[in-house]
């Protein structure tokens, strides 16, 4: 299929620049005009961020660092004493299979 003589004519050397950057330019442009709209709607999932009361509050004062810090090492001592004692059932398990 061949290109009228009246389009070749008028797209000769920099108007045919012009016209191909445009099409680069506005193709994608518009795809994403026709198909991105109303992405709000299609794709928000309700209460998926946390509200200010349900997220973290980072501590200022020394004294709410100091317990922030005996909180975090509490649960850390209590992550270890269930990591311990489920290998030591394991580790009981483990005897009792064998013997």
């Amino acid at each position: 299929m061949s290109i009228p003589n009246y389009i070749r004519s008028r797209l000769q050397g920099g108007n045919l620049e012009v016209f191909k950057f445009g099409m680069y330019v506005l193709f994608p442009i518009g795809w994403m005009y026709y198909f991105g709209t109303n992405l709000d709607d299609r794709f928000s999932v309700p209460g998926f961020w946390p509200t200010t009361e349900q997220s973290h509050k980072i501590p200022l004062d020394r004294d709410e660092i100091d317990k922030e810090l005996t909180r975090m090492r509490t649960v850390d001592a209590v992550r270890r004493e269930r990591r311990l004692q489920a290998a030591q059932a394991r580790e009981i398990e483990s005897q009792q299979d064998t013997d």
